[in-house]
């Protein structure tokens, strides 16, 4: 059960990050542009690229077990990086959401479209490979952190689809931008003392 909280705790606070996907799937979604297939498709691509990266740095622990202190002290890099940036966004007030204009196509050129804004976006191989698999590798039980984290995934995506169309003026505020960014700042602090800890 901790690897699986951990999984999901680490998991939101990397997607919570507005970003170009996120963006997109919040204007897409407020304009009630098929939400379903936005969610499925984002939290399909998340699933893969998760399982994966928790499965291929298992798989490495195993093999070559004198580079996973590097792989984690990696990991510890990029989250207290992470954390420094929402920091950063928190004191400047840099982040909210400004929409874009939407033109609704087929649900399946939409799930196109959201498959392709997913995979290629170079951060989701950074969250989701490099960082979630490299921190999943060391858990207790990985299977379990990979899970928390794919859970992660389906919320948010499924929070943001679903409660877009009523979000648009939540969203927009950077003060509150501020203080999720400050949320997500302390969680990946935690995680990053977490990961120390377990190396």
């Amino acid at each position: 059960m901790e690897s699986f909280v951990s999984g999901l705790l680490l998991g939101l606070s990397l997607i919570i990050a507005i970003g170009a996907q996120n963006i997109w799937v919040l204007s897409q979604s407020m304009a009630g542009a098929n939400r379903l297939a936005i969610a499925l498709s984002c939290m399909l691509c998340d699933a893969l690229l998760i399982m994966l990266g928790v499965y291929a740095a298992t798989e490495v622990a195993q093999l070559l077990p004198d580079l996973m202190p590097y792989l984690t002290y990696g990991g510890v890099a990029m989250l207290l990086y992470l954390a420094f940036a929402a920091v950063k966004r928190a004191v400047n007030g840099s982040s909210g959401l400004n929409t874009q204009q939407v033109i609704k196509r087929s649900w399946q050129a939409t799930a196109l479209q959201a498959v392709a804004i997913s995979l290629l976006n170079p951060h989701v191989y950074l969250d989701t490979v490099v960082l979630l698999g490299s921190i999943g590798a060391v858990q207790k039980t990985p299977v379990m952190f990979a899970l928390g984290a794919c859970l992660g995934s389906v919320l948010w995506f499924g929070s943001l689809t679903a409660f877009a169309p009523g979000l648009r003026r939540l969203l927009s505020s950077a003060r509150r931008w501020r203080a999720f960014d400050a949320t997500i700042a302390a969680i990946l602090a935690l995680m990053a003392w977490q990961l120390i800890t377990l190396a």
